[in-house]
């Protein structure tokens, strides 16, 4: 949901970062697998119970992960592959932290669980609904590469629940509780949008 205002804002504020970029001469699909990369590390302080070190190099990741697109763009370099290389490592490295937290709390296992089967919904519903308004000739609110249905639950929403977790891990079982009903309510609604769009 609040993915779009910092799509909006972001390229604006990363131009020193794309120079870096193309100093080193990396790829956009480097600096993806970049991103995918400190979200494992952040997953295995997750493990180890060091969840600051794990919020540093999430973030870390998340701002690669926001700016691989842009610097496709400016370096003209976009291509399908590298939207479906950004989409599958972005979901790799959400269910990465999962992963890291089941290993530092198993006890919470049937939380993990839940996620991770809501999140595999909420990507299917995603690209699902984008597809769907792709075909009824909707304008595209967003310059990613792979259409996606807007939903309450997006990567925005998914970094803020993890760093709650990481900042108060005693409030972990009320954190997720929470996010678990978010992502229930991003199912439902693209199911709704979906059968709105199919009666129009």
């Amino acid at each position: 949901m609040i993915d779009n205002h910092f799509r909006k804002i972001l390229p604006s504020l990363t131009n020193p970062l794309l120079k870096i970029y193309s100093f080193l001469r990396l790829s956009p699909s480097m600096v993806t697998l970049l991103g995918l990369l400190f979200a494992f590390g952040a997953a295995l302080e997750v493990s180890k119970g060091h969840l600051m070190m794990a919020l540093l190099l999430w973030w870390v990741g998340r701002l690669f992960d926001g700016t691989d697109g842009i610097y496709a763009r400016k370096i003209k370099q976009s291509s399908p592959f590298g939207a479906f290389l950004d989409m599958n490592c972005d979901m790799i490295s959400y269910a990465s932290i999962i992963f890291g937290f089941f290993l530092l709390r198993p006890d919470l296992s049937l939380y993990w669980v839940m996620v991770l089967m809501l999140y595999i919904f909420c990507i299917t519903g995603a690209v699902t609904l984008g597809q769907l308004e792709r075909e009824k000739g909707f304008s595209s609110k967003d310059n990613r590469g792979l259409r996606l249905g807007a939903g309450l639950a997006e990567g925005g929403e998914t970094g803020i629940y993890y760093s709650l977790c990481f900042l108060f891990p005693e409030n972990i079982v009320v954190f997720s509780q929470g996010w678990i009903f978010i992502l229930f309510i991003t199912i439902i609604s693209r199911f709704i949008l979906a059968y709105q769009y199919d009666h129009q």
